[in-house]
């Protein structure tokens, strides 16, 4: 499992010049139902107005010299801290907070390739702070109610990493936050971007890294998608190749995840130069696959999936879905979709997924994980239809 800081009681939208501002800060886990046991120590740092227009560029937005903020721990969880004004802050100026868990290298991103990656608390940054001289008791007007998290890796084809911007909402909305799931199976897909996973899984899944990393034409389709790190991940990889046109990446959820999730796909643009991702609404209640995935004239090459089983009741029409979806390319005369599941036990009753999806010929097998911070480890399954159902 993965622990992450955020905002308890989160920074006000507007700031006094005259004074630092309140915050308190959260070590906890995705759903933040579980906060860290122990001690870690908190920074903070200032995000300058030059980098708040924009934090989707091909560097990551400057910060001011991290300073020890407090100790964390979970007897003083709820404790207000004071966090001292930007240097040299000036009226009128926007600037983001950052709270990181260490000082070292770029400490406000998150890096999916670290060979240390989740061991420690996963850095936010708020949104823009505007000060101004006002008086303090009607400047400092509402709390923020989202917040920013950056992922940085490297591709075969640059030199340096790129950096995705993935926002959340601070509100326990399920589809509007990171889970653990998505940031590790992001990690592992990249692994296997760069031939790193073992060769028994190139081996027995071969055609997986062709339907995720061929050069030519490939649909690649999500369902689930949240806030869509998973998606964002495989459309940065494949627009690095020097390939016109590589296919469809429709990313879909309910229609209450559908603005954030745009808003994601677009505040990466820059990234997405030919596999920019599509956002669609797939309901998995529907009997119908929606329109988008029908226009898919060569059928669907993959589906990914990233903790799509929270939730025991819906696996009847989850596993509907996945039947829809896998006739798409029967009626295509088309092999069947490699599926990539990433998972976090959280009920062990989650695990009876594995059993009716047996019901249509869809076997899975582990693959790979990710540990992060030790208990439940994110899990990495691949699924393919047996000959029997093709």
């Amino acid at each position: 499992m993965f622990y992450y800081l955020s905002f308890l009681r989160p920074p006000p939208l507007n700031g006094p010049l005259s004074g630092p501002i309140s915050i308190t800060p959260q070590i906890a886990n995705d759903l933040r139902t579980e906060s860290l046991d122990g001690a870690q120590d908190v920074y903070y740092s200032w995000s300058p107005p030059q980098d708040n227009t924009s934090l989707s560029k091909s560097v990551p937005p400057a910060i001011t010299k991290p300073v020890k903020l407090t100790t964390w721990r979970q007897s003083s969880a709820y404790k207000e801290l004071l966090v001292p004004l930007p240097p040299g802050v000036r009226n009128g100026q926007p600037w983001r907070l950052v709270l990181t868990s260490h000082v070292h290298g770029r400490p406000h991103v998150i890096s999916l390739k670290d060979i240390d990656f989740g061991h420690t608390p996963f850095p936010v940054m708020s949104m823009p702070i505007m000060f101004d001289s006002r008086n303090p008791k009607t400047s400092v007007t509402g709390k923020q109610e989202q917040i920013e998290r950056i992922y940085g890796f490297p591709l075969k084809s640059k030199e340096d990493n790129v950096y995705l911007t993935v926002r959340e909402q601070t509100s326990y909305d399920l589809d509007k936050k990171i889970w653990d799931s998505g940031i590790g199976l992001s990690s592992w897909i990249l692994d296997l971007y760069d031939g790193n996973t073992s060769a028994s899984v190139l081996k027995n899944y071969p055609r997986l890294n062709d339907a995720l990393f061929s050069h030519d034409r490939r649909n690649i389709l999500e369902l689930g998608a949240g806030t869509g790190i998973v998606t964002l991940t495989i459309a940065s990889l494949r627009s690095s190749f020097d390939v016109v046109d590589v296919g469809k990446i429709i990313t879909t959820d309910l229609p209450s995840a559908m603005p954030l999730l745009e808003h994601n796909i677009s505040a990466n643009e820059h990234l997405f130069t030919s596999a920019r991702p599509q956002a669609a609404v797939l309901n998995w209640d529907d009997e119908e696959i929606a329109d988008v995935v029908k226009s898919l004239d060569a059928g669907i090459d993959a589906i990914v999936m990233a903790d799509v089983t929270y939730n025991t009741t819906s696996f009847p029409s989850l596993i509907r879905t996945l039947s829809n979806l896998i006739q798409v390319n029967v009626k295509r005369d088309a092999e069947p979709p490699v599926i990539l599941l990433g998972y976090k036990e959280r009920d062990p009753e989650e695990r009876t997924l594995w059993k009716i999806a047996g019901d249509i010929g869809l076997t899975f097998e582990r693959v790979g994980e990710r540990v992060g911070s030790g208990g439940n480890e994110v899990e990495v399954w691949v699924g393919k239809v047996t000959e029997d159902e093709r």
